[in-house]
Formats: C-alpha cells, sequence, structure tokens
C-alpha cells in the first residue's frame, strides 16, 4: 500500500502551485515528507527549495509505476506557521504539444497510428508528511482538499525542451508564510485517478536529476537581429536569465547544438526535421528587471538565439543537469588526444542520463534499450549507476508484452506484438510497431531487447549482486522464449536493425542478430546456474548449441582469397563477403570452433586492416573494439580512433564537438548521443586494463597498455570492492607499472602488452 494517501488537482493538464499552511508550537525531532507531482514537481518548505533535486520524479510508464520522492525536511521548519509548497508540470504525465518541437515520425516512415496518448487530462499533486515530536507523537500532513492551488506563471512546459512563463501571472511570495493568499487561490479538487495512483505508487531509489555544473553564456554576434550565446559545451540544461523589455511582448531563446555559416543557431537537424524549441518569457512589466527560469523540462544544445537586444538581458546561465553525478573512475594520460575523446564520451553520457536512458537530448529523447548493455560496461567504469540499472531494468520488465497486448494497424485493425516481447524503448511514450520498409522493425530489434538479459548481465559483472539476475531472471527467460518463435526458417533472426548506424550500410542482420540470440541463451544459461535452476540450465546449454551449430554451419567458411576461416554475411549472396561486426561478434561471444579460432581472428585482422578505419555501427562496435583488444591489435585501434577523418572518434573533437555525434560523420542528425561511446570501456579495461574475473571485481586481471604517444598514465576505478588504481610512466629503460587495489581485492598482473624492456609492478 502506497504511502500516498490522496491526490489532488486544480482540475486542468497546465502547471499549477500547491500549498498548505500548518502551524508548529515546537520543532519536530524528526520530519519527513514524500511527494509526488506528475508529471514533474519542485517542492518547498516556507520559500526554500527542499533539496537541490531537478525534474522530480523518474520518467516511468505511469500506467503501471509512479515513483515518489523522499524528502528530510527537519531544517526547513520552523516554530508558528510554515508553507509546505509545490509547483507541478507536464512532463510526459500530460504532454503539452502545443507550442515547439514535439517529436513526430519523418515523412519516409509509414504514418504513426499508436501516437502519444495523454495518460491524465489533469495534472495531479500528493504529499505525506510526518512529524514526530520529542515525546515520540507523530502529527500526520496528507494533502487534501484543504489544500490551495492556483495557477502557475509557466503556461506551457513541453517533455522535449520549449517552455513558455507569463510574467503578468507571477505570485510573488506563493509559497512563503508571510505572504497572505490571494483571490487567484482556490481549494484542492480530489484527482479521479487518485485511487489508481495511490496503487501504482513507489519509493524513488535512483538518484534524482541534478545540476553538475554551471555555464556562463558568453555573447559571441547579433545575427539577423538574434543575440547568439555560447555555453561552450553541448549538454542538457536547464536555462535561466534575467531579461527586461515591455510588459506582455514575448522574449523568445532558440537553443541549438551548432550554429550555421553565418552565425546564426542552426535548429535543423541535419535537413531531417525542424528541432524548433524555444523558451518564451512574457514580461509583466515595463522596462524592469524579472528573472525567467526553465522549471519542468530542459534542452539541449550549446548556444542559445535571444530574439532581444543584449542589453536587455543580463545573468545567462544554464545548469548542465543529469542523473549521472557520482564518478566511479577517472582517466587521466598526457596525450590530450585521448583526453578529448574521453571527455566527448563523458558529457554525452551525462547529457543522456536524465531519469531515463536517452538516445539524445534533442530529436527523440526517448530511453532506447540498446544502449544499457552495449554502453552499459562503458558507463558502469565512469559512472556510479547500480541503481539507475535497477530502475532502467525495472521499466523493462513493466514494458514486456503479453499476449492479450495490441496496437492499431494502419486500417485500424489490432496488431499483437506476442507474448514476451520486450519493446525497443522503455518507458515506450510513442510506440512504433509497424516495421519501416528497407530498414526493419524499430519496435521489435533483438539488439534492444536483449537489454534484459544483457543490461542484467552487466550489472551483475559489475556490482556482484545476484537479486538483480532475480528480478530479471522470469522476464529474461520469457523474452527468450519469444525469441525462437522469431527464428526464420534458416535458423536465424533477420527481423531487426542488423548493425545499426554502420556507415556503409553493411547491416548484415542475421549474422548480428543471431548472435545476440547466442549470447541471450548462453547468459540465460549462466543465471540459471547461479540460481541452481539446473533443469533450465541445460535447455539453456542445449539451444545455444542448436544456435552455433546452424550458425556456423552456414556462416563459417574459408574466404576463398585468404584460405583462412571467417564468417560470410548471410545476405550477402555473391561471393564471401565479410565484415569487421561478422567476424567481432562470435570471437567475443565464443561461437567459434576451437580449431578455427586463429583463422577467424586474422580474418577479423584482415578486414580490418583493408578497410583502415572502425567500419561499424553501434552494434558491432564494442565487439569490434574487444575483440581487437583481446587479439593484440591494440596499436591498429589506436590508429583508428585518432584518424582526422570520419570514421574516427577524433574527427569529433577536430570538427569542434564537444559530445558525440549519433553517426560517424561532420553535422551529424543529432551532435550528442552516447550510443557509440562504447571506446570509454577500453580506457579502463585495454588502457588500464582493469577486468573483473568474479562479478563485482573480487578477482581482477590487470592488463595494460601504453600507447607509443603516452608517457603518463593513470587510471582509478572504485568498484563494489573498493578501489583499484593502475598508473604507468614511459622511462629510460622501459615502463613502470603500478597497481594498488582495496582490501579483499585479488589481482593478477599481466604485463605482456607493455612491449617494455623493463617492467616494475608494486602492489
Amino acid at each position: 500500500m502506497s504511502i500516498l494517501k490522496k491526490w489532488i488537482t486544480n482540475g486542468t493538464d497546465r502547471p499549477f502551485y500547491v500549498r498548505k499552511e500548518i502551524v508548529l508550537e515546537e520543532l519536530p525531532k524528526q520530519a519527513w515528507a514524500w511527494v509526488c507531482g506528475l508529471g514533474q514537481f519542485n517542492f518547498y518548505i516556507n520559500g526554500e527549495k527542499v533539496s537541490d533535486h531537478v525534474l522530480d520524479p523518474a520518467w516511468t510508464d505511469y500506467h503501471k509505476l509512479v515513483y515518489y520522492v523522499k524528502f528530510n525536511i527537519a531544517r526547513y521548519l520552523h516554530k508558528g506557521k510554515n508553507v509546505l509548497a509545490a509547483e507541478v508540470g507536464n512532463g510526459w504525465y500530460a504532454a503539452d504539444a502545443s507550442e515547439g518541437y514535439f517529436f513526430h515520425f519523418p515523412t519516409f516512415m509509414p504514418p504513426n497510428p499508436n501516437g502519444y496518448k495523454p495518460f491524465d487530462r489533469e495534472l495531479v499533486f500528493a504529499a505525506h508528511v510526518e512529524l514526530t515530536g520529542t515525546d515520540g507523537k507523530c502529527t500526520v500532513v496528507d494533502s487534501d482538499e484543504t489544500w490551495m492551488t492556483a495557477p502557475h506563471m509557466i503556461c506551457h512546459s513541453n517533455c522535449f525542451g520549449s517552455e513558455t512563463a507569463d510574467g503578468r501571472k507571477r505570485i510573488p511570495g506563493w509559497n512563503d508564510p508571510k505572504t497572505p493568499m490571494g483571490d487567484l487561490w482556490k481549494p484542492a479538487l480530489p484527482a479521479a485517478n487518485g485511487e489508481k495512483l495511490s496503487g501504482l505508487s513507489q519509493e524513488q531509489a535512483m538518484p534524482s536529476v541534478g545540476i553538475l555544473k554551471t555555464l556562463e553564456g558568453v555573447y559571441m554576434k547579433t545575427v539577423n537581429g538574434m543575440a547568439v550565446y555560447d555555453f561552450g559545451q553541448n549538454v542538457s540544461g536547464m536555462l535561466e536569465f534575467d531579461v527586461k523589455g515591455k510588459a506582455g511582448e514575448p522574449v523568445h531563446v532558440y537553443p541549438a547544438e551548432k550554429l550555421a555559416k553565418d552565425g546564426s543557431v542552426d535548429q535543423m537537424a541535419k535537413n531531417w526535421i525542424l528541432i524548433d524549441v524555444k523558451e518564451t518569457y512574457i514580461p509583466g512589466a515595463d522596462e524592469k528587471w524579472e528573472h525567467f527560469a526553465m522549471t519542468f523540462t530542459y534542452f539541449g544544445g550549446r548556444y542559445a538565439a535571444f530574439d532581444c537586444p543584449v542589453e536587455q538581458l543580463k545573468n545567462i546561465r544554464l545548469h548542465v543537469v543529469s542523473s549521472a553525478l557520482e564518478k566511479a573512475g577517472t582517466f587521466y594520460c598526457d596525450d590530450k588526444r585521448f583526453m578529448d575523446i574521453y571527455s566527448l564520451v563523458e558529457n554525452a553520457v551525462e547529457a543522456n542520463m536524465v531519469s531515463v536512458h536517452t538516445d539524445c537530448p534533442t530529436i527523440e529523447r526517448f530511453a532506447w534499450q540498446e544502449e544499457n548493455h552495449l554502453m552499459a560496461p562503458a558507463i558502469m567504469y565512469m559512472k556510479q549507476v547500480k541503481p539507475h540499472w535497477e530502475k532502467f531494468l525495472k521499466d523493462t520488465r513493466l514494458a514486456q508484452h503479453t499476449a492479450d497486448d495490441w496496437f492499431y494497424t494502419m486500417d485500424g485493425g489490432k496488431y499483437y506484438p506476442g507474448d514476451g516481447l520486450i519493446p525497443s524503448q522503455a518507458p515506450c511514450y510513442i510506440p512504433n510497431v509497424l516495421p519501416v520498409p528497407g530498414l526493419g522493425d524499430f519496435y521489435n530489434v533483438i539488439g534492444w531487447g536483449s537489454s534484459i538479459i544483457l543490461g542484467t548481465y552487466w550489472h551483475y559483472m559489475f556490482y556482484g549482486d545476484v537479486q538483480i539476475i532475480r528480478d530479471n531472471y522470469e522476464a529474461g527467460k520469457r523474452y527468450l522464449n519469444f525469441l525462437k518463435t522469431m527464428v526464420n526458417e534458416d535458423g536465424f533472426i533477420n527481423n531487426g536493425l542488423g548493425d545499426w548506424g554502420n556507415p556503409a550500410g553493411e547491416y548484415a542482420r542475421e549474422n548480428v542478430e543471431t548472435a545476440f540470440l547466442f549470447a541471450d541463451a548462453k547468459v540465460m544459461a549462466m543465471f540459471a546456474s547461479v540460481l541452481h535452476y539446473e533443469k533450465d540450465e541445460e535447455e539453456f546449454k542445449a539451444y545455444m548449441g542448436q544456435v552455433c551449430d546452424n550458425y556456423n554451419g552456414k556462416l563459417l567458411v574459408k574466404h576463398p582469397e585468404s584460405g583462412k576461416y571467417c564468417y560470410r554475411v548471410w545476405d550477402k549472396k555473391d561471393g564471401v563477403a565479410v565484415t569487421q561486426a561478422a567476424q567481432a561478434m562470435p570471437l567475443y561471444w565464443g561461437m567459434v570452433p576451437e580449431d578455427k579460432e586463429a583463422d577467424v581472428a586474422e580474418s577479423f585482422r584482415r578486414i580490418l586492416l583493408k578497410d583502415g578505419s572502425l567500419k561499424t555501427g553501434e552494434v558491432g562496435q564494442p565487439y569490434i573494439i574487444q575483440t581487437m583488444c583481446k587479439y593484440g591489435m591494440n596499436d591498429l585501434l589506436c590508429s583508428m580512433i585518432l584518424k582526422k577523418e570520419h570514421p574516427s572518434y577524433y574527427a569529433f573533437v577536430l570538427a569542434g564537438e564537444t559530445t558525440l555525434g549519433e553517426y560517424w560523420e561532420d553535422n551529424p542528425r543529432s551532435h550528442c548521443h552516447d550510443m557509440m561511446g562504447h571506446i570509454g570501456e577500453w580506457y579502463y579495461n585495454g588502457l588500464a586494463g582493469i577486468r573483473p574475473l568474479t562479478p563485482g571485481f573480487g578477482k581482477v586481471l590487470v592488463k595494460p597498455y601504453l600507447p607509443e604517444s603516452v608517457d603518463h598514465l593513470q587510471c582509478t576505478y572504485y568498484s563494489a570492492k573498493g578501489p583499484i588504481h593502475v598508473s604507468m610512466d614511459r622511462e629510460k629503460d622501459g615502463i613502470k607499472l603500478d597497481v594498488q587495489a582495496g582490501d579483499g581485492i585479488d589481482i593478477t598482473i599481466d604485463d605482456s602488452d607493455l612491449k617494455a624492456e623493463k617492467k616494475m609492478t608494486m602492489r
């Protein structure tokens, strides 16, 4: 039973203020509040914001789960009259698409008959406050109709980043006990869906979104009457500024990731879609300084253009927001190129970890699932995200379909996705369930849905917590059973996106997607072993053997030129076509017969040398990078990531980017995707060489590599068992290696990749 007893509303789907006056004869010994406002809320006591949170609560499928946030409020209270207050905005709960950009599918995709539907027709609020006196007596204050509501000065808030504030509707002191309430305040109404919401409510365990840092806007130039400011970094951010103008005449702000040639902001996503996000402030008085601050949403970008003279603006700041607030690792080396690439990845991760793991802060802002396993190790080395993945995986479990779930077809009929299907997004607010001709199915994609299994695997490997397996085992088992229904007559899965993002369009669907089928079965067998489900383990092992035998029987061939065994691309019928991903994935997952492993590794090396770059999409890339590392190709990998032209990480740096682009190209559709940030994993397990031998890093192999251009490298990873530190210094007579680890961590050192005449190790 939820601690939230009663939900209230102002009866509209527009942002509102809510407050309650209470009188305290003495200060409580303990004071706690459990609070929720949907879609987003901020909580105040006596005019002071409680906590440093923004954008509470975390996004969920509100039909299935609602989070409330617990606050320790003792220090905010005083004797006498106190005011408990909150402001509530739209978010995804009742999204407002009336102004500014709101995602829609491009014209080359079929019209979507299953668009966004609000979860409710009204915004809602609930609170439960417990005040415990020195005598042990507990006074409870619940939200009810004695609370008062008033319309918010923010009259429009869009979950994709637009927000409008009307200074004429400002209510000074709305949350201050010294300010009396005026005629705008009306008694709250009971929420129509209150009983249901109480039944779905749980306390939020994932860290709330917070402010990482604040960037000052630097004036660049005025173009076509627009004052353009640069914040120096592409971020997810909440803007605030002071402005003066004429009452009732709006000032608009247009954020963007990039600039046009003339220096104006460019909101066009590579001729694909216009991201016409805007912040609007309407002054309430003539020529008086007034303050605007984004409250219920955030925008993605580096630049902002104001349609007013510079003289009317001051104190322009952008608060960088993220859920990934705490570092798990630090890395440094004296080759600036490597550090610039590291910064690209870390900045992109921070910008896309905002309540859910988004693909980008601009175009879609959706919780695509593939990153929750493909990017998991990179992010887990960089950031403390144990509770984040627990939340993401819970979202995934809740999104898993039953046999009764259905969507509309183009002709108004019903489409049943199938029992056990994990959709490609979780939570999914705008389902696109119909396959796109020529591209594949964006809703039923094994590389995305496998996050329920492989995302669980990475959580277990990094944190060693068996509970994550228990929590997700049945969902993983159901998903694997669903996948069996997707296998075609050739024994492959090929309905999804393959190596999505591959610059040459080499998606190799059968190769890539069926390798995931094997990986899912292999990991489920491991889970069954951990949980001592012997029958399940036998069945999973038998199935993975069946998949592997078919895979090798039809794809593993001798190359006609080299005479070496390799994996041919199934859908390329002319000759033996070979791609990097098609070799790397079976090598990574242990599908290659032992007597042919050396051949396939050599074939992998040959195609890498032939291509001369990471010719890969986001799906194959982590396996390519890790397989290069495993088979002694770190030198080659360094040369590829430092190339000056795409595909290359360093090409993004040379183009002036501060975050990763979506694809290997200049001016990509999105300039802030973390989906190709897998190189971050290699910084920790390839360069520093820190690799878990057992779940949770109780036993660790340190096998470092020092690039020729690097003389000094140091890295610390704060594992679940304690810190692990690796440093290397190139000296006249060789490389000095220093490895230190916390008590209880069993370290094995392999310095064979250092290629130095003299090597020293210290514990």
